[in-house]
């Protein structure tokens, strides 16, 4: 028969656990458990949750794994964050979120037999989501606005030609999945909501700059640009599914919204063509035949230029709206 293990004498076992995996979110590398105390941290949790009624401390240690992680979060991670902004901000989350998980996957490991009895009889919260809530209520609530923020940043930062971490923006937008619906929200749906908008406004300002500065043909040009940028980005750090639904919005932005506009820009610069083919004309018609061999060369280089260059439009606007 089992001997019981006394409530002071359980607990302190589970504290060097506790203690030895608070090394993990400190950034120790070091901090390893051997079989042998993997094997001692489990038995002590077992032999405590199996001890008779009156002798159960599953609802002490259930606590105490709850309350070992907010300890984590309160001193370690949360004074990481203060006073953190756009990427020395991103970078810190993600190796904070990386040091979390791998305290709380030991700790898990300890206390999983909870699981098997404690939180199935009692209808509470399983290990694995008391992680994450955690996290999410003392993290989340109060810097996601900003992690979301930084990150949108991020991207507008290189669709604006500048070089990025992906890789960070990546692992960024892995954290949003791995939190997922918690407290009403869900973390990443709502990042790809707004970062959409915001995709939204910045094609439509770039289309409304664009027609300004460019030639109809360039135009069509920098919107095929736009569009493999866009799915390259898709690709590398956003949800496959999302790829579509990203270049749904640039195309609208910048040809869908702006039809009129483009169609009356190519009108105009294909009347400004013929107007100054036809002026050309004009004037060598009522030169005499020394004065066509004098300027023969010019007349020809002009006509050349005028039809190949509205050729080359016409390509170039068959080109673009293949791909739609």
């Amino acid at each position: 028969m089992k001997t019981s293990i006394p409530p002071s004498q359980g607990l302190q076992i589970i504290e060097e656990a506790i203690t030895k995996a608070k090394k993990i979110m400190e950034g120790q590398p070091e901090t390893r458990f051997t079989i042998e105390e993997y094997v001692k941290f489990y038995q002590c949790v077992y032999d405590t949750c199996i001890q008779r009624p009156s002798n159960e401390y599953s609802r002490q240690l259930y606590e105490r794994f709850k309350s070992a992680l907010e300890e984590s979060i309160t001193s370690v991670v949360l004074p990481s964050l203060v006073n953190r902004h756009d990427v020395s901000l991103l970078m810190e989350l993600v190796k904070m979120w990386s040091n979390y998980k791998a305290m709380a996957l030991w700790l898990s490991r300890f206390f999983c037999y909870l699981d098997r009895y404690y939180t199935q009889t009692k209808g509470v919260t399983v290990l694995n989501d008391v992680v994450i809530d955690c996290f999410c209520d003392l993290v989340c609530q109060k810097f996601y606005g900003k992690f979301r923020d930084a990150a949108i940043s991020l991207i507008d930062e290189e669709r604006d030609g500048n070089i990025i971490d992906r890789n960070l923006l990546k692992d960024v937008l892995n954290f949003f999945l791995d939190i997922g619906n918690r407290r009403n929200i869900n973390f990443y749906e709502d990042f790809e909501c707004l970062m959409l908008a915001h995709t939204a406004a910045y094609y439509s300002r770039k289309a409304s700059e664009c027609i300004l500065e460019h030639s109809y043909e360039d135009y069509m040009l920098k919107v095929n640009c736009c569009l493999n940028q866009e799915r390259e980005r898709a690709c590398h750090y956003l949800c496959h599914t999302r790829e579509e639904k990203l270049l749904q919005i640039v195309s609208w932005q910048m040809l869908e919204q702006n039809a009129d506009k483009l169609l009356a820009k190519r009108h105009a610069e294909e009347h400004a063509l013929t107007t100054n083919f036809q002026e050309v004309l004009s004037k060598y018609g009522s030169l005499n035949l020394e004065e066509v061999e004098h300027h023969g060369h010019q007349s020809q280089s002009f006509v050349s230029f005028s039809r190949g260059r509205v050729l080359v439009c016409a390509r170039t606007e068959t080109r673009i709206h293949s791909q739609f």
